[in-house]
């Protein structure tokens, strides 16, 4: 097959999503599909709506494959009669992520459209997909396959996790995305001031480049409230270096206001970290409440730090939170299957 994907900026971003478009387009390419990139810029939603004007999707290909995240830029590339199948990969909905009330409104808008205008869908998860049935009201050709989550194979073994849960250490607590106001940080950060102090200390592993002035802000929020002698940015880390964090944590905590999936919550699980995150989004279809972590509230601090005191201080209960961690991480299906399948969608779609 000849498939087209776009996307915006580097293939090689470190994020959840662009792991997956990374990791298809590599399981693709070992089938001997020719997988053409087609890279947007990054700039600003209004800029993005004005590549309407001027993008074309290349011709000369049998498939294409858009991250919804471009969405903006797609409407007019879109417009029927499409030269061949077009499917929208959904990470999740730009309109699902707390923001003024407004801003959803015009987002929904542009987001039912441009999903209306493609040929099929493929979801990330069953939380995503109820998402924009709700947004389009159709079932268009679609189907669901779970993010990339066991690039680290086979995890860590349960004796060392065991191990770990039972030394006398401060809890180590690994917070792992983009400096973004989504992802939490600064719940988590609120949470640990009500923490007793030299019970914990916190890794942050993220990029502050996507938002700055949150990054900034972060750090001066850990300085100002006493913190910083038990937190540590680190920035962006991949391969050997995020491997050594994974290991070395507790717990990962992630209190994010919203996550299509949570590609993070089961990779810190392939290392027993048993996983916070909140009841919003698809957390849940990953984090079973009590048993390999926690779900706490949106933007509540106060039962998040509860959360983390109880582990911090009773490691029975983090023994057990880990130990059932790894094994939720065992029953994940594996990417070369998931891969597979969204390779015989694509083949569908090309008899229709």
């Amino acid at each position: 097959m000849r498939i087209g994907l776009v996307i915006y900026g580097s293939l090689n971003t470190l994020s959840g999503g662009y792991l997956y478009d990374r990791l298809l387009v590599e399981y693709l390419r070992r089938q001997r599909d020719t997988v053409e990139i087609v890279s947007l810029p990054w700039r600003n939603y209004a800029a993005h709506l004005g590549d309407n004007v001027r993008f074309h999707l290349p011709l000369d290909l049998d498939l294409v494959i858009e991250d919804e995240l471009n969405h903006p830029s797609l409407l007019g590339a879109n417009r029927q009669p499409h030269p061949y199948p077009i499917l929208s990969l959904v990470h999740h909905l730009r309109s699902s992520e707390q923001r003024p009330a407004w801003q959803n409104v015009l987002y929904r808008q542009v987001e039912r459209r441009y999903l209306q205008s493609v040929d099929g869908v493929i979801f990330n998860s069953q939380t995503t997909r109820g998402v924009v049935h709700g947004l389009t009201g159709d079932e268009k050709p679609h189907l669901v396959a779970y993010p990339p989550t066991d690039r680290f194979g086979l995890g860590l073994p349960a004796d060392l996790v065991q191990k770990r849960a039972e030394e006398p250490a401060p809890l180590r607590i690994l917070f792992l995305g983009s400096l973004i106001p989504r992802k939490g940080l600064h719940t988590l950060l609120d949470a640990l001031r009500q923490v007793q102090p030299g019970t914990w200390t916190l890794d942050i592993v993220g990029s502050p480049d996507v938002d700055p002035a949150y990054a900034a802000a972060r750090q001066q929020q850990a300085m100002l409230n006493g913190l910083s002698g038990s937190v540590y940015f680190h920035g962006p880390l991949d391969g050997q270096s995020l491997r050594e964090q994974l290991a070395h944590a507790h717990v990962l905590a992630v209190p994010s206001s919203y996550e299509g999936f949570g590609i993070v919550y089961l990779e810190g699980m392939a290392f027993g970290l048993s996983a916070i995150g909140t009841v919003a989004g698809a957390a849940s279809e990953i984090i079973t409440d009590g048993v390999d972590g926690y779900l706490v509230p949106l933007e509540d601090p106060h039962t998040l730090a509860a959360r983390l005191s109880a582990m911090a201080n009773d490691r029975p209960l983090l023994q057990r939170l880990s130990l059932n961690a790894l094994k939720r991480y065992g029953r994940q299906p594996k990417w070369e299957e998931t891969a597979a399948r969204i390779r015989n969608f694509l083949a569908t779609m090309l008899l229709r």
